[in-house]
């Protein structure tokens, strides 16, 4: 937790640094250093894009494959292996979703391309939400922490479904067919007891390729690559090779790939802006739907499984916890920036972007970290051995 604090606060600097460069005479050294052509390939075999691009596709590939590796331990031997400690967060995540999503499309009924960024409210910032519980320290019942972190956890796979179905260019059948063939050969890895890393990598790089060419977005590259790292299977270490990737991709994806998207993402300029540009469609949609959507659907979703009987509140832990976990879960933030990358080519639309992603998260963040803080203990934090 404490490096979630760190990371947290590289990501704000990040974030900040762009801000600040590209509302100073550099601006346009910075979009000069985004644009540059990148090539990678050997011989015949080369591609050519800007950094942005290979940051936005190659780079955040690598940090999907590090969620994607979250989501399987999590599902076979973790919380969610569990439905009944799945039932409660799962629900959440999905009203967490749905509530923002829908508040942006009434927003913006009147605009046919604004309509495109309907699922950039929906996402949710690990990294932040879980650095300001670390903040808050032995404020938080552990069991919110739990709890936060598997509804973001699902909100991510939520968000990997929505990026593979709706926000896909024109597709090439033959790059998905390779890139099929490189998932069977990795299949036949594990079929086959093979528990050193560097096979699975070498093969991912070419699946990543393959499916950068086929259309469908390349990031869902490493989330299939990380689904196919054996667990189960371990080395002389006794570590299963899925936990021994993670951990060591752990620092790069939280001080390195983070940051990086961060601050190529988050230069907007703020000369000339007024309230009135706070409240355009888009930014305001953006803003609403992660403040105020997050809170209905994220609370509102837990508060009727418990009062149906669906499920119960974790051990120590009031309504008022669970509003604020729902406060935290609105700091879109990192994957916010990244889908409305996805939803607009437009430069008016994608300042908007910043800048609706930036107030709602913003706002997220300090009002749900006074709203934990001030909340009292509920009895006991203690959690139930198993």
């Amino acid at each position: 937790m404490n490096k979630e604090v760190i990371s947290g606060l590289v990501l704000v600097a990040a974030a900040g640094l762009a801000i600040l460069i590209y509302n100073s005479p550099y601006a346009v050294h910075y979009d000069d250093l985004l644009r540059m052509p990148v090539t990678i390939g050997i011989g015949g075999l080369v591609l050519t894009k800007s950094l942005l691009h290979f940051i936005n596709d190659g780079l955040m590939a690598l940090f999907f494959m590090y969620v994607g590796l979250e989501i399987k331990y999590e599902f076979v031997k973790g919380n969610l292996s569990k439905v009944s400690n799945a039932i409660l967060p799962a629900g959440a995540a999905v009203g967490g979703m749905a509530v923002p999503a829908v508040i942006y499309a009434v927003i913006n009924m009147g605009d046919p391309t604004a309509l495109n960024g309907w699922a950039i409210p929906a996402a949710t910032d690990i990294a932040f939400a879980l650095g300001i519980l670390a903040i808050l320290g032995r404020r938080v019942p552990p069991a919110l922490k739990v709890f936060l972190l598997t509804l973001a956890i699902l909100d991510d796979l939520g968000a990997i479904i929505v990026i593979a179905m709706f926000y896909t260019a024109d597709l090439s059948f033959v790059s998905i067919g390779l890139a099929f063939a490189g998932l069977g050969v990795l299949a036949v890895f594990n079929f086959a007891g093979v528990t050193r890393i560097s096979p699975y990598m070498l093969v991912g790089a070419f699946i990543w390729l393959a499916v950068l060419k086929s259309g469908v977005h390349a990031t869902l590259a490493g989330v299939a690559i990380a689904m196919l790292i054996p667990l189960k299977r371990t080395n002389h270490y006794d570590v299963p090779p899925l936990k021994i990737m993670e951990h060591s991709m752990s620092p790069w994806v939280m001080f390195f790939i983070m940051p990086v998207f961060a601050f190529a993402n988050a230069g907007v300029s703020l000369k000339g802006i007024a309230l009135a540009d706070l409240f355009a469609a888009v930014p305001l949609g953006i803003a609403a739907g992660l403040f105020i959507g997050k809170q209905i659907g994220v609370f509102g979703t837990v508060f009727a499984f418990t009062k149906l009987g669906v499920s119960s509140l974790p051990a120590g832990v009031s309504y008022r916890h669970i509003y604020g976990a729902a406060l935290l879960a609105g700091i879109g933030f990192t994957m916010s920036l990244f889908i409305g990358a996805l939803a607009f080519s437009d430069p008016v639309y994608e300042a908007q972007v910043r800048i609706g992603v930036l107030s709602g998260s913003i706002l997220s963040a300090i009002v749900g970290y006074f709203v934990l803080r001030t909340t009292p203990p509920v009895q006991s934090f203690s959690v139930k051995e198993e």
